[in-house]
């Protein structure tokens, strides 16, 4: 389970913090004026008239300079005020544009859940689609983070085994929901690497696949970046096809692999770069195979205890992380 998760400040914040109008023109016009009595007073002593008595008289015209110079002062504060309220304009637009960006985000939202729950694949299908696009349209982190927990919530549901070709019309239906499923866990992998095509990268959030069934030919997570963020593979199992790390970068992140069984296909961490953040604890590698030989990295936490000595076949491990004979 992912654990720690901290609410996110949303952008309606910055709104809270705005000052009222009349409360920022008293203060700027307050402060204007006491600049400007402060430069008057400022160039009077600078020019010695500090202490004016009936031998050294204030000229007529340096007072009027003085005071032409305080008032110019003055004028230009009335530019400050007007660019104060242009500024809390433009911030107050920003904080409805926002929050009307965030009802039709609402409102796109509910439909594509809506269609989660359709009894036609096919409708599921354009759910998930919908979904992954809000999450790449997201005006802001919360917002974006929910629809991949709604997509993520999809993967934990009870997942139905295939009835098989003697129940035809069952085995066509279990095949289109799996391709649901398919295109997901697809998805996801696409948006956990480096940016290549229009979509935004979801990196930095979080999922929860605790539980997920890996049955599909081929998920890649080739090039994914885990970075600062939480990811649970906790109690998944990989049954089938291709999962590939290949080239993964783990760092300043968690990412538990605890309770994952490895019973079928392959999983392969080709170059990928690890750090401690990453745990295999209790793991159960029963088949398949699992390939650690070219990863970069300390062994995660917990693989050598859970696949035991000698290493069983299946899982290829560096020389490094290998005990000494």
């Amino acid at each position: 389970m992912i654990a720690n998760r901290r609410p996110r400040p949303t952008s309606d914040a910055r709104e809270l913090r705005l000052w009222k109008v009349g409360r920022v023109l008293t203060i700027t016009f307050a402060a204007a004026v006491l600049v400007a009595s402060g430069i008057f007073y400022g160039l009077v002593y600078l020019l010695d008239f500090q202490e004016i008595d009936a031998t050294k008289k204030l000229d007529a015209k340096t007072l009027f300079d003085l005071v032409k110079l305080s008032f110019g002062v003055v004028a230009g504060a009335g530019a400050l005020v007007a660019l104060v309220v242009a500024y809390r304009r433009q911030r107050v637009d920003e904080a409805g544009a926002h929050r009307e960006a965030t009802r039709l985000h609402t409102e796109r939202f509910s439909q594509a859940v809506d269609k989660l729950g359709s009894d036609s694949p096919a409708v599921r299908l354009g759910g998930v689609h919908a979904l992954a696009g809000l999450a790449d349209d997201a005006p802001d982190d919360n917002l974006r983070q929910t629809c991949i927990d709604v997509l993520c919530a999809y993967l934990r549901l009870p997942h139905t085994p295939d009835p098989g070709i003697a129940e035809l019309e069952n085995h066509h239906l279990y095949l289109a929901l799996r391709e649901v499923r398919h295109t997901i866990l697809r998805l996801i992998g696409e948006h956990y690497q480096r940016p290549q095509g229009t979509w935004r990268s979801w990196q930095g959030s979080y999922l929860d696949l605790t539980g997920v069934t890996f049955d599909v030919d081929l998920m890649s997570f080739k090039g994914a970046v885990f970075a600062g963020s939480t990811v649970s593979f906790r109690g998944a199992t990989f049954s089938d096809g291709m999962v590939s790390f290949n080239g993964a970068v783990f760092s300043n992140g968690k990412v538990n692999f605890a309770g994952a069984t490895f019973s079928g296909g392959m999983v392969f961490f080709g170059e990928a770069v690890l750090s401690e953040g990453v745990n295999f604890y209790q793991a159960t590698f029963s088949g398949g195979m699992v390939r650690f030989d070219t990863a970069i990295g300390p062994a995660p936490q917990g693989l050598l205890a859970a696949i035991g000595t000698p290493a069983p076949p299946q899982v290829v491990l560096p020389a490094s992380w290998l005990p000494s004979p």
